[in-house]
């Protein structure tokens, strides 16, 4: 990827924008309605009495700025007349830094801010679209029901002001949602609108809330001032696979729940959609093409991270179900003589994957939001080797002991565990809690559960489910399946637990922030119980969707830069041996005692830990073996010579022999596999096998030559790094040591004793050649070595660091490693794999480690 198209997908053009508003925010407003003033005045944050936060009021003055200032226009055309300093930007200042020290766009060739525009440009649609990005629990619901109250406003002062809606329709992605969209409905609006205007909105807004499949919509064609919200499947377009009978269609008419003349309307083909081709409307769909000055708001947005978001938005190539009946929306009311006035989404986050959403006008991260006390403070516990029972006793019984029965504004505070099926919760997880609240003498009629599913969740239990934010609910362990997501608005949420990986990993992102909504008047604290492959998808899952505040907590890669690599010719090749092996197997006869060894054994691989970290950025603390919470099963001398007779091949009498006879024996042996029971499968059986057994290797080798770097298809490779970590064949202290290295323009280190080493051995007389080799690590490069991976048992691609010719004609393979890490096993799985290779090919392997790299040892290895 060019710098140039990489700047367009990086450039956050709102933070200019919001730049120019703070700058010139008096003159701006001068050019309002007073009406508009007047509302800005009313709900203005630092207003003692107001009610809006800080975000949805800045969030507001961004969405009347576009109304009022730069009448609705899309957000290519704004951004170009920002460029150009013409049509209100005048003004703007040449230069400034954003939050991240990124300098302005004035500072940027020319090529890059065409490279941004045509981005912009390719993802326009016919009516404006403009994107908030507040993270959870900063009141998007609230902020989109004082925007559409305030647009009705103006649309009766001003009723020809086609920048004004008349009507709004408000999506929500799911029921979880939808729910909570009925805030909009009895949400008390002289909290936000001006007491002289509260009369007139009460008497004339009219709120349609479509919750039921076949609730028809009966708004009166041409009417103003309604808000119809909707799941977006009620409303939805889809394409017609099967045109249906005449006698389908007075059989759906027969049994339908919608009015007559509807469905006879449909059977007849009035009123058909005017962009019809395969489409199939239905009854709300088309009473919304009679509706003028249409305003649709998408709440929650980000339900779906990532590029099921970006589709949703439009800014894919595959149109969404969602964003394909907008646009069909907005084509029928222009056919109607009326328009849809705008699209206004309101999601949690600015990003998809490393793209900034280039239509997003206001943005109000997770970290701005926590630090403010908008949510709670988190506290995220992740835990290494847990089975599940274990897992689910260590977070009820830390959970309890943290909160028990308080209560927080009068409501108990609830932990949510998730399971990820419904079989799952109902065989394993229901029963275990029932068994852990009892032995903890916590009543079991506080469990509830909800799965969606009537067999299993009643009536009663949903009624329970919608009441948990309440003072008269005493459910506090709320057992889910896939209900983690935005939505569930439970502030009296103290605490989520997720054990198994979820088939989303994005769902780990979604649950956990679901207790993080705040409660009461002081800054309280979720609790976040993962197990440790969770949590570090959690860590991942920061990093993608919420790209500079992981930057902003960590303070880490905030000044990496993009490269671009290119080959320098020749293609350097390098010759070398692949080993294939066959074993077969013989018996060994036993003729002394087998010593398990049990004292060499590594047992901190199977103890059961804590990672506790307090807030997103927190160092994290790594406890003792929490022996007491970790399940063990009890071995007897009888159950484990039966589970060891199974793996061996040989008769419980003949096993429990050698078990005797070995050295420490086989009591000692009982008693420390059922301390650790997954000893007995890593080590005990294991060695028991090699003194019975002899396993005999055949090899074949064949010689081959590998290019060390494959031919890209660009032209040139793409690498991220720090600008100190990088050398260039440009630069003068490296040209002239161009016959002695860089088979690559630029090489791209991680650290810096792999900086130091290269530069510490290009400059050795002893060296011949050195090469870098451990930047391209995704098959650009055939210089890669297979390993078995320890963790998984999966076979995987090592790629060495550097590849050293001395000057004898020896090839070494070097890899520099942290000092941390030289003991970990998959560290040393790749170094046994590495130095079979290497011995193959007569060359050797070195690891040296970056501590002697920067003690000036670099060369000591040779």
């Amino acid at each position: 990827m060019s710098k140039k198209k990489d700047f367009a997908l990086n450039f956050a053009f709102y933070t200019y924008l919001w730049e120019f508003y703070k700058q010139n925010k008096k003159k701006i407003r001068s050019k309002y309605k007073p009406l508009s003033r007047k509302f800005l005045d009313f709900n203005d944050y630092q207003n003692q009495d107001a009610f809006l936060r800080q975000p949805q009021y800045e969030a507001l003055e961004v969405y009347i700025f576009l109304k009022e200032f730069q009448d609705n226009k899309k957000v290519h055309s704004i951004f170009n007349d920002w460029y150009q300093k013409k049509d209100g930007f005048e003004t703007r200042g040449d230069l400034g830094l954003t939050k991240g020290e990124q300098y302005s766009l004035f500072t940027i060739e020319i090529e890059e801010y065409k490279s941004v525009f045509a981005r912009m440009k390719k993802y326009e649609l016919s009516y404006a679209n403009y994107i908030f990005a507040l993270t959870m629990g900063t009141g998007k619901t609230i902020l989109m029901a004082t925007c559409i109250f305030y647009e009705f406003l103006l649309a009766n002062k001003f009723p020809k002001d086609k920048r004004f809606c008349h009507n709004a329709i408000v999506f929500a992605p799911d029921k979880t949602v939808l729910e909570s969209l009925r805030e909009i409905q009895t949400f008390d609006r002289s909290k936000v609108v001006p007491p002289e205007y509260l009369a007139w909105l009460d008497s004339n807004l009219k709120i349609y809330f479509l919750e039921e499949n076949g609730t028809t919509l009966n708004t009166l064609d041409g009417s103003k001032y309604n808000i119809i919200i909707s799941n977006t499947q009620k409303i939805i377009l889809k394409r017609q696979h099967k045109e249906k009978s005449k006698v389908e269609m007075i059989y759906d008419y027969a049994s339908s729940t919608d009015s007559a003349y509807d469905q006879l309307t449909d059977l007849y083909g009035f009123d058909e959609p005017y962009e019809e081709e395969d489409l199939v409307s239905n009854q709300r769909f088309s009473k919304l093409t009679r509706l003028e000055n249409l305003g649709v708001f998408l709440d929650e947005a980000h339900h779906a991270f990532g590029d099921a978001l970006a589709k949703d938005l439009g800014l894919k190539k595959t149109k969404t179900s969602l964003r394909l009946t907008i646009n069909e929306l907005a084509a029928s009311l222009k056919k109607s003589g009326t328009s849809v006035v705008g699209c206004y989404n309101f999601t949690g986050t600015p990003y998809s994957g490393k793209e900034v959403f280039p239509e997003v006008v206001y943005s109000y991260g997770l970290k701005e939001a926590i630090n403010n006390e908008y949510l709670k403070n988190v506290h995220i516990e992740g835990y290494t080797n847990p089975k599940s029972k274990e897992f689910l006793r260590i977070a009820v019984k830390d959970f309890w002991q943290k909160y028990n029965t308080q209560r927080f504004e009068g409501m108990l505070p609830k932990l949510a565990i998730f399971a990820s099926t419904v079989e799952e919760l109902q065989n394993e997880l229901r029963p275990e809690l029932e068994e852990i609240l009892n032995t903890l003498n916590i009543p079991v009629d506080k469990i509830l559960v909800n799965v969606e599913d009537n067999k299993i969740t009643s009536n009663d239990d949903i009624r329970e489910f919608n009441k948990l934010d309440s003072p008269g609910s005493n459910k506090q362990f709320i057992l889910l399946v896939n209900k983690g997501r935005e939505g569930w608005n439970c502030r009296s949420l103290f605490g989520v637990a997720l054990y198994r990986k979820p088939r989303s990993k994005v769902f780990v992102l979604q649950a956990t922030m679901r207790c993080l909504r705040a409660i009461g008047s002081v800054q309280e604290t979720g609790q976040v119980y993962l197990s440790e492959e969770n949590l570090e998808i959690l860590d991942d899952e920061l990093n993608k969707n919420f790209r500079l505040i992981v930057e902003e907590l960590n303070n880490t890669d905030s000044n990496k830069e993009n490269y671009e690599i290119r080959i320098v010719p020749p293609t350097v090749k390098v010759t070398l041996n692949r080993t294939q092996k066959l074993y077969s197997i013989r018996d060994k006869v036993v003729s002394n005692s087998i010593d398990f060894e049990l004292d060499k054994i590594d047992l901190s691989k199977y103890q059961l830990r804590k990672i506790s970290q307090d807030g997103l950025n927190g160092r994290r603390k790594i406890s003792e073996d929490l022996k007491d919470e970790r399940e063990k099963r009890q071995f007897s001398r009888y159950t484990l010579v039966a589970e060891i007779a199974k793996y061996m091949n040989k008769s419980c009498i003949e096993t429990e022999n050698l078990l005797i006879n070995s050295l420490p024996g086989i009591d000692e042996l009982a008693e420390l596999v059922s301390e650790y029971n997954n000893v007995l499968y890593d080590h005990a059986i294991p060695k028991l096998f090699e003194a019975l057994y002899e396993l005999r290797p055949y090899e074949s080798k064949e010689e081959y030559e590998i290019e060390l770097v494959k031919e890209p298809k660009k032209g040139y490779y793409q690498v991220t790094a720090k600008p100190e970590l990088v050398a260039e064949l440009s630069q003068s202290e490296y040209y002239e040591l161009k016959g002695k290295t860089f088979h690559l323009d630029t090489y791209c280190f991680d650290s810096k004793p792999e900086k130091k080493f290269f530069q510490d051995v290009v400059n050795s007389k002893d060296i011949k050649k050195i090469y870098f080799t451990g930047m391209l690590t995704h098959g650009q490069t055939d210089l890669y070595i297979q390993y078995i991976d320890p963790e998984s048992n999966t076979v995987r691609n090592y790629y060495p660091d550097f590849l050293v010719e001395k000057t004898n004609g020896d090839y070494v393979i070097v890899e520099v490693k942290g000092d941390n890490k030289i003991e970990d096993p998959v560290v040393l799985a790749k170094e046994r794999a590495a130095r079979e290779t290497a011995t193959a090919s007569k060359m050797e392997y070195k690891i040296i480690k970056g501590s002697q790299v920067m003690n000036g040892e670099s060369n000591t290895i040779f």
